[in-house]
């Protein structure tokens, strides 16, 4: 039997590779260094689901024969991207932007099977912020964990303790929607563990998500 061709994952997330070796499969990690300008007058959606593709082709040309994973995670809210700050007082702007109200969080995923044959998709969820105080978001900024994160926060760390709920897949806030990742792997004809399960769907208990365990409920408070 032929070897499986090997899956590289095209992003320096530690977030998103976490995730993936929740499904228990190997996989190498080889960050992109595409250019990450998104395209003018599209949607939010579209520019994750394009810069997730162009990671993945820039990857894919040193990893011939190989499955390459791409994504890219923005959030957005009143039309806005939030980025990355590049300070702390650009996180905190937008911590205040996001402070009290619901946003939207896409991720774009691609895939580039071994035969060069590309599919992208979107997965969306949308996040509540509790409506915290100054002193919280000077709080959370001191912990040093908002300054790689789009939107200034990690609803998987500390920053969990700035969000009211999550409607939708919650590993697509994180960065990597691992359900919609597992179809587009099966799709393409990368053989997954057949006891991988990992309850993704909005109205099942996800094991994932730290606000469904004791430790995520009694974690840092901040608001």
């Amino acid at each position: 039997m032929n070897a499986q061709p090997p899956l590289v994952l095209a992003s320096g997330s530690p977030r998103r590779r976490d995730l993936l070796d929740r499904l228990g499969i190997p996989f190498l990690v080889d960050p992109s260094g595409a250019d990450e300008t998104p395209p003018a007058e599209t949607t939010p959606e579209a520019v994750t689901r394009h810069l997730a593709l162009v990671k993945a082709r820039e990857v894919a040309a040193r990893h011939p024969g190989a499955y390459i994973l791409g994504a890219d995670t923005l959030v957005t809210v009143d039309g806005l991207i939030l980025g990355k700050p590049v300070d702390t007082a650009d996180g905190a702007r937008m911590l205040r932007l996001l402070r009290g109200w619901a946003h939207r969080v896409p991720t774009g995923v691609a895939l580039i099977a071994p035969d060069g044959t590309e599919t992208a998709l979107v997965e969306t969820a949308t996040v509540t912020m509790h409506p915290y105080t100054e002193v919280a978001i000077g709080a959370y900024l001191s912990t040093g964990e908002p300054f790689d994160k789009a939107g200034s926060y990690a609803v998987q760390g500390a920053g969990n303790a700035l969000v009211a709920s999550v409607e939708g897949c919650y590993t697509t806030v994180v960065g990597l929607p691992l359900c919609r990742v597992i179809a587009l792997l099966q799709d393409a004809g990368f053989s997954i563990p057949t006891n991988v399960t990992v309850g993704c769907n909005p109205d099942q208990f996800c094991a994932l998500n730290p606000r469904n365990t004791m430790e995520g409920r009694t974690g840092m408070q901040l608001i």
